[in-house]
């Protein structure tokens, strides 16, 4: 699997998008203040939008993280391990997490696009709380058909 191109480029991408998410989370209170020379809502709300955003970061960054160890183990043709059932469950926590945290912008400010993140987080949260499942099961298989051979 290692020569795929498709696997490559996911790869990078998965790397790329774990080191910006940390420069973008460390650089918030900065971005945040900029953009509320633009938008009145970012400067009323400034401290809690920093808060907000920045919990968002850290959880983003947990499913980043927890994407990047599965990688590895597609990349090693490996991956119906108890480690990656772990990780999906936790990504599903993430998400629900990021949901409610975000539902917590609703208390400042309601548009459309903070309706629309939830929902993803949500239905995000419940594929992977469904998906560790699978692999729970995919991996039992494994194990048993592992100690038949």
């Amino acid at each position: 699997m290692k020569g795929n191109t498709l696997t490559r480029f996911t790869k990078g991408l998965l790397d790329f998008m774990f080191f910006a998410g940390i420069a973008v989370t460390v650089t918030l209170p900065v971005s945040v203040k900029i953009y509320g020379y633009f938008n009145s809502y970012f400067e009323q709300f400034y401290i809690h939008l920093v808060i907000l955003f920045a919990i968002s970061g850290v959880l983003a960054e947990l499913i980043l993280y927890e994407l990047r160890n599965m990688f590895r183990t597609v990349l090693a043709n490996d991956c119906f391990v108890e480690a990656n059932v772990k990780s999906l469950n936790r990504m599903g926590t993430y998400s629900f997490l990021i949901a409610l945290v975000t539902a917590g912008r609703l208390l400042l400010y309601l548009t459309p696009a903070v309706m629309i993140v939830i929902l993803v987080f949500v239905i995000a949260g419940l594929f992977s709380k469904v998906l560790s499942q699978v692999f729970d099961r995919a991996v039992a298989y494994k194990l048993e058909n592992d100690l038949t051979i």
